[in-house]
């Protein structure tokens, strides 16, 4: 994995981050702000020989004092120690209890030792310090009395006093709120590797990278409003949607330009991912290009098409199969261009024989010699045997994938079925991606007006339904080409027009 993966991990998952640190720092910064405050005072003293002498007897003096020194360190948390200046103060605690408040160490190589001692009040910190030094020096003297009498070979003084603390040593709340924000980032961090190992839905254009090979057509941006209106002709002309449609027209001219077949198959892994609006869209944007489009709704279980263009569904593609009618007097006309669409028709009870029988294959071959380009939209490929039975009779598929809709072993399925009836895959079209973000998909837009005006009202879905009975006005493949050649010279009166202006 490149570190591009990694960054792309963290800006998928920034929110959840960003959420851990917050509450890494809250809580960080409450606990500090329960917690009482702590004041330490220092003490520290001095131990040296009573007698002086040679300089041997003083080296031999300092290398004894240093051997003491770790056993005073020890008696500082004895009651010996404690008990007097417990006393001294009238405090009501027991030597156990004050003990572990005080800490006593000694620098190495050296005979000084430090006393500490921890408080809620910094006067009283100070004051057992200091009281806890004076009762060291006096057990100290008494311990190291001769038996027979006389004074003490070791004097303690003290060299720094206690004084009382200005700041509290604890909590310390930077140092705090600094850890808790390590905390929630590592925590953050993690959380968002252990979703990404965990979370096999389909995200962007990485995620299909590593489980096929397969080219990756074009992305279909995400709109707010695709549910209410799902055809290209009700966007704006530059928004980012249509102009995802354009790019993809492109792309799969290029794709299929060595296909001598002119049929189109677009299906997907489940329901839900919008392969029939997306085929719906892909007729148009081929029919605004000045090509003659058929367009078939072959999903014999679920039929959109007729529903997404407003178009008459009880005659259509089951009826022609059947021999109830001929094609051409089953074809719509939709638009101002030369799309026409032919509708599911009746849905039958045995589907997956219908679009694998002859009579199938014999239709889109005739289908094939009218028209210059011819979308089928195909029931998906795991609930089903329809779309892979009928991708048989087709030049090329395309597989639609619904982003957050699919997961990666279902992609990889679905590659695998048409990969077994030996279907010519063309490519994978991302759905539903996002406009910004992470997952965008790399091309972006590029227009002058990213509002601009919608296609012409003429294009609606009210307006489509014109010419549309029970069974659409017959034509003839030499029709369609005059109507086709019509639409170019109409589409280039109008350019040179604007050209003049």
């Amino acid at each position: 994995m490149e570190l591009k993966h990694y960054f792309r991990i963290l800006r998928r998952n920034w929110i959840a981050i960003s959420a851990c640190v917050l509450i890494g720092i809250l809580s960080s910064s409450a606990a500090s702000l329960l917690v009482r405050p702590s004041y330490v005072s220092n003490t520290k003293l001095f131990v040296a020989m009573q007698n002086s002498g040679s300089i041997t007897e003083l080296q031999q003096g300092n290398v004894f004092t240093q051997a003491r020194v770790q056993s005073y360190v020890k008696t500082v948390t004895t009651p010996t120690v404690l008990q007097p200046a417990i006393d001294t103060l009238g405090l009501e605690l027991s030597p156990g209890t004050l003990a572990q408040s005080v800490m006593a160490n000694s620098d190495a190589n050296t005979v000084l030792i430090n006393i500490s001692v921890a408080n809620e009040s910094p006067v009283r910190a100070a004051a057992l310090a200091q009281a806890i030094a004076d009762s060291l020096v006096n057990a100290v003297d008494e311990l190291e009395k001769p038996i027979t009498g006389g004074t003490s070979p070791v004097r303690l003084s003290v060299v720094s006093p206690a004084s009382v603390p200005a700041a509290p040593s604890s909590p310390n709340t930077r140092l705090n709120v600094g850890l808790g924000l390590l905390a929630g980032l590592a925590i953050g961090v993690g959380f968002a590797a252990l979703r990404t190992v965990l979370d096999t839905r389909i995200r962007g254009e990485l995620d299909l990278k590593r489980i096929t090979e397969s080219a990756i057509l074009g992305g279909i941006t995400f709109a707010a409003d695709a549910s209410k209106k799902p055809l290209l002709t009700q966007t704006p002309r530059q928004s980012p949607r249509a102009e995802s449609f354009r790019q993809l027209r492109t792309n799969l001219q290029f794709a299929h330009v060595s296909h001598e077949s002119k049929t189109l198959l677009v299906t997907s892994s489940i329901p839900g991912e919008g392969k029939s609006t997306t085929a719906a869209n892909l007729a148009i944007a081929l029919a605004e290009s000045g090509q003659s489009v058929a367009l078939v709704d072959a999903d014999l279980r679920r039929p959109m098409v007729a529903e997404y263009l407003g178009l008459e569904s009880g005659a259509g593609l089951t009826t022609a199969l059947v021999g109830a009618a001929d094609v051409n007097d089953l074809l719509q006309p939709w638009g101002e261009d030369a799309l026409y669409v032919l509708t599911s028709g009746q849905i039958p009870p045995n589907p997956s024989e219908l679009l694998g029988s002859e009579k199938m294959g014999r239709l889109i071959a005739e289908l094939e010699s009218t028209f210059d380009a011819v979308i089928i939209d195909a029931p998906p490929l795991l609930p089903v045997t329809d779309a892979a039975v009928l991708a048989q009779h087709v030049g090329g598929v395309v597989l639609v994938v619904g982003v957050q809709k699919v997961r990666t072993t279902d992609v990889e399925k679905s590659i695998a079925a048409l990969n077994m009836v030996d279907a010519h895959l063309l490519g994978l079209i991302l759905n539903r991606l996002p406009s910004k973000g992470p997952d965008a998909y790399a091309y972006g837009t590029y227009s002058y007006d990213t509002v601009g005006d919608a296609y012409p009202a003429t294009n609606s879905i009210e307006d489509a339904t014109v010419g549309s009975g029970r069974y659409a006005r017959t034509f003839s493949s030499e029709r369609v080409h005059a109507e086709t050649r019509e639409a170019r010279r109409l589409s280039d009166a109008t350019m040179r027009m604007r050209d003049e202006e």
